[in-house]
């Protein structure tokens, strides 16, 4: 065989297409992405691929020709996510869906005319940080990584905010209360999953109460810009004289 007629065997060697690459050559209709636009915005809870996927072929709007469905929807949102590029929000992965989150290069100018919510007590941030690491976990295993007990009004506040709840029983004498956290608290922590837990001292950081009715936006602000120096420390020596609480080992 002449070089000539090797020169035009196919090239077995080359790489396989992924199914992403594959669903990004059959380009979204418009109508799809604005659809799903649409739920996401509509929705006050992040909205799941699985939602979406229903929503799309409830609609009608996947091609016959798609093969990985899933690899459609990642095409879908990907097209959405860049559409929102450089604007004042944008569509987030956030506790296992999506939802529309203010950029957060935005977020610290707005800290001057969005109202600031009160915090969480210092005590509380530390449970729900044991709670958070530890999870899960009963009261008196908090208590033992505290060093001090955990009121019940401490608890009652988590359950309240919606950010833990009852995760079963251990199976020990008195089979007390197993503690974990909610989707509310990814949501409100802009997080994905568990496994994006920040570092401790972050999540200690101050977070503002209510995640059930999140600032415009969704951004914890606070986060972002904290407050002035003396403000911060005020309020948590404050707590500290009152609760003589250590800080979380």
């Amino acid at each position: 065989m002449n070089d000539q007629s090797e020169s035009v065997l196919p090239h077995e060697s080359a790489p396989p297409v992924s199914s992403e690459a594959v669903a990004a050559i059959i380009t979204p209709s418009d109508e799809a992405v604005r659809v799903v636009e649409a739920m996401i915005f509509a929705s006050t809870d992040p909205v799941s691929a699985r939602s979406i996927l229903g929503l799309l072929e409830g609609q009608n709007l996947i091609p016959e020709s798609v093969e990985d469905i899933g690899a459609y929807v990642r095409t879908v949102l990907s097209t959405l996510v860049q559409r929102y590029e450089g604007r004042g929000v944008q569509p987030i992965e956030v506790a296992g869906g999506w939802q529309f989150r203010t950029a957060a290069d935005l977020a610290p100018r707005l800290t001057r005319v969005m109202p600031k919510p009160r915090r969480l007590q210092r005590a509380t941030m530390e449970t729900l940080a044991i709670i958070a690491y530890h999870q899960p976990c009963t009261r008196a295993e908090m208590e033992e990584i505290r060093g001090v007990s955990v009121n019940q009004n401490i608890l009652d506040t988590l359950i309240e905010e919606s950010l833990v709840a009852p995760r079963g029983r251990k199976e020990v004498p008195g089979r007390p209360v197993l503690w974990g956290t909610t989707p509310d608290f990814l949501r409100h922590f802009g997080l994905k999953s568990l496994n994006d837990l920040p570092r401790r001292e972050e999540l200690m950081g101050d977070m503002p109460t209510s995640p059930k009715n999140p600032l415009p936006g969704g951004v914890d602000l606070l986060a972002q810009a904290p407050a002035p120096l003396e403000e911060t420390e005020g309020v948590i020596m404050e707590e500290e004289e009152a609760q003589d609480t250590p800080p979380v080992p």
